[in-house]
């Protein structure tokens, strides 16, 4: 395809996004913009460039059976396939990474395929990534993304008629890292998507997951965990947009945050159209503040354009540990620290119940009982 799309129209509606392949479409954001006004702008200042040229994150591939992989450049038909850049900074990755990664998932692979991307400084890069499943094919693929660096990352992710995909990116950068990533998914008649975000690490991380609907009776689950710690910025802004009948949308997105200056985003977008009759549709988020000066920012948004439509709603919550809760495991014996992490696992249960992957949700508790554990050591506990 050639990159040349643009689109725009009157801001008053989500159906009015702008999206290009250009850079020069999207003015260099200053912070004051809706988009952008949770966002710290200094530390993502260098991937608002023309273009970044930088070359310290490494890609590895570890293919299952029935995984090609391979590199390919701009001309390649499959690339773009997954729509245009949403922002500057997705803009700048895709001029700025002349090849991308294809995972192309073909038939029943039962294995998982593991993406390594592996920072190891802090030279500006760009990293294009496309995780693409053939009709009827079904797979699972974790991009499991760690070390140092400054990343500006295109994910496209491409379900065929039929197909069954489910993706996982997982940030376990380390805390002086910058990663600016837009996730760009496009599903087709009847194919499935399962698409989890679990962000850990990292000084800013800002991940933006765009839904799209292209035939009827499409389904995406679409699932985000984060725990952050003092200094941390983590985002997470998704669109969904339900532009064709019968699909179905699940969004469901739970943080927890200990520290002072550890502040989480989130800012869930789902339109649908007048076209997408029959759609299903809920999205939730909710976070969990487990010490003074932790702050959560939840933005959920229901734009709808008819009325014929099999269900829509939102919800959204942020509070501190329930009293309740830690009295009654108190009130049996249990120490204050432990009645901490019971219900911390208890608050992320349901959630890594869906993620379905052992090893990342092996992962995730390993890195949720270290910060706990780091808590018990420090005061400023919300009790």
């Amino acid at each position: 395809m050639t990159p040349t799309e643009l689109a725009v129209v009157p801001e008053a509606s989500r159906a009015a996004r702008r999206t290009s392949f250009d850079p020069a479409d999207f003015p260099v954001p200053t912070g004051r913009e809706e988009e952008w006004r949770f966002t710290p702008m200094e530390p993502l200042a260098p991937l608002f460039a023309d273009q970044v040229d930088g070359h310290d994150v490494v890609v590895d591939v570890m293919a299952a059976p029935g995984v090609e992989v391979s590199q390919v450049g701009h001309d390649d038909p499959r690339v773009g396939a997954g729509g245009a850049p949403g922002d500057r900074a997705a803009a700048v990755a895709w001029v700025s990474a002349d090849e991308a990664t294809v995972i192309a998932v073909r038939g029943t692979v039962p294995d998982v395929t593991t993406v390594t991307l592996r920072g190891h400084g802090r030279a500006p890069s760009a990293a294009h990534l496309l995780v693409w499943a053939e009709p009827g094919a079904s797979g699972t693929v974790v991009l499991d993304h760690t070390g140092t660096a400054v990343l500006t990352e295109t994910v496209e992710i491409v379900a065929e008629q039929g197909s069954d995909l489910t993706v996982v990116s997982l940030q376990t950068w380390r805390d002086d890292t910058v990663h600016a990533a837009n996730h760009r998914l496009r599903l087709a008649d009847d194919a499935s998507v399962k698409h989890v975000v679990v962000t850990l690490g990292g000084a800013l991380v800002r991940i933006a997951p765009d839904v799209q609907f292209t035939g009827p009776g499409g389904a995406v689950t679409a699932l985000g965990l984060s725990y952050g710690h003092a200094g941390q910025h983590l985002e997470h802004r998704l669109f969904v947009d339900h532009a064709v009948p019968r699909c179905r949308s699940q969004v469901t997105y739970k943080g927890a945050l200990q520290g002072d200056g550890a502040h989480s985003v989130w800012v869930g977008d789902v339109l649908i159209r007048a076209a997408a009759e029959g759609t299903d549709t809920y999205e939730q988020n909710r976070n969990l503040l487990l010490t003074e000066g932790a702050r959560a920012d939840s933005v959920p948004n229901l734009e709808i354009e008819t009325g014929l439509i099999e269900g829509a709603g939102h919800a959204s919550a942020t509070g501190r540990f329930d009293d309740e809760q830690l009295f009654y495991l108190r009130s049996r014996g249990i120490d204050e620290t432990e009645a901490r992490r019971l219900v911390v696992r208890g608050f992320f249960a349901e959630l890594l119940a869906q993620v379905g992957v052992a090893e990342v949700t092996d992962r995730i508790m390993a890195h949720v009982d270290a910060e706990l554990a780091r808590l018990a050591t420090q005061p400023g506990a919300v009790s």
